[in-house]
């Protein structure tokens, strides 16, 4: 295993699902995209359990957080025809630029990333929610001091890369993203952390379709707890 990879713990497992708390960095499968790549989530828990597992949703590569598997085709087939309905909720935490309102909600059709850019856009909806603003005596840009929020973010729709999208198009961008932030703050979260780190992290995932009622929680890894503390410990304001 890549020496610089964080190891995946284990934060859930029942006789159907299994989910782990996926680190930055790491591919769900493999895919075409980052071709060099060799270690996988989905190979990782399979050798981990001693039996084939089957994902359940995505996480970008730079993502971390809960991520869910089903140990047999049928569990599968049962919460991927659920996932967008009512009887899945998803909570990601997201450090982003600047100060939003306290809460709101994105509704923004989206194309896939990769796409030509005349595709049809898809219907996209994504919740957010203000948990703490600073403020730090650190010029970045053109102000002499620095807002930013941490937010929980709850997408509605699926779409690849929904919340950064969603993100930059509010001009709230989520820190580290190198695709879709602001150059100048991902330079400085860069120098000040000693790495490139997209700070999103999928927090909660809670299943309830009637007959199971499931919430697995994925603590934030030490880079963000981190990061989390340098903003509680150095920001001039706090709500």
């Amino acid at each position: 295993m890549d020496p610089t990879l964080e190891i995946p713990e284990v934060i859930y497992s029942d006789d159907n699902l299994v989910a782990i708390n996926k680190p930055p960095g790491m591919l769900v499968h493999r895919t075409k995209l980052d071709a060099h790549e060799t270690v996988f989530a989905l190979q990782w828990v399979r050798d981990y359990i001693g039996q084939r597992v089957y994902p359940l949703h995505r996480l970008d590569k730079a993502t971390s957080g809960v991520l869910a598997f089903a140990k047999s085709p049928e569990v599968a087939r049962h919460w991927s025809e659920a996932w967008h309905t009512d009887a899945v909720n998803k909570d990601y935490l997201a450090l982003v630029r600047g100060w939003p309102n306290s809460e709101g909600t994105i509704d923004h059709p989206l194309r896939d990333p990769d796409s030509a850019p005349d595709s049809p856009r898809k219907e996209s909806e994504t919740t957010f929610k203000m948990i703490s603003k600073y403020l730090i005596n650190i010029k970045i840009d053109r102000y002499e001091m620095s807002r930013f929020s941490l937010l929980q973010l709850s997408p509605l729709t699926g779409r690849r890369h929904q919340l950064r999208q969603h993100l930059k198009h509010i001009n709230h961008p989520i820190i580290g993203d190198v695709r879709y932030g602001k150059g100048t703050y991902n330079r400085w979260a860069r120098d000040q952390f000693g790495e490139t780190r997209l700070l999103l992290h999928a927090h909660q995932l809670r299943l309830n379709d009637g007959a199971t009622r499931i919430t697995i929680t994925a603590p934030p890894n030490r880079h963000l707890r981190q990061t989390f503390e340098f903003f509680r410990d150095n920001t001039l304001t706090t709500e």
